[in-house]
């Protein structure tokens, strides 16, 4: 089986605020608008996308790791656009993380010195 593109979906209650919020989060408008007032899309890579879509059941559920090649930039840039992310965290084989909830609860983890391989 071939995938060409893995999409992660962050179900929220009011749209248009969730709009917004990812708007700064990402540091950018959407890359997709395929259904108004519904679902909104970021390519955060080549082939990995961020679906924000109005589902209130589900909202506050989702788990977003983003793993980066510099953890205090990215945290002094979503910080910089009037988000809080959280303290820096070291964890097992020198791993860090920062995690962030958008209004929904939806939790948002940045992981420092990732590797492929453990």
């Amino acid at each position: 089986m071939s995938i060409d593109h893995v999409l992660a979906v962050v179900p929220v209650t009011d749209f248009e605020a969730a709009h917004a919020w990812y708007e700064r989060f990402f540091g950018r408008p959407a890359d997709n608008l395929p259904m108004e007032g519904q679902l909104v899309e970021w390519r955060v890579t080549d082939s990995g996308w961020v679906q924000v879509t109005l589902d209130s059941e589900r909202a506050g559920s989702a788990l977003l790791n983003f793993a980066v090649d510099n953890l205090d930039q990215h945290i002094g840039d979503i910080s910089g656009r009037g988000l809080a992310p959280g303290t820096v965290e070291t964890v097992n084989k020198g791993v860090q993380l920062s995690a962030i909830c958008d209004p929904d609860g939806n939790k948002i983890t940045f992981i420092g010195n990732f590797r492929i391989k453990y």
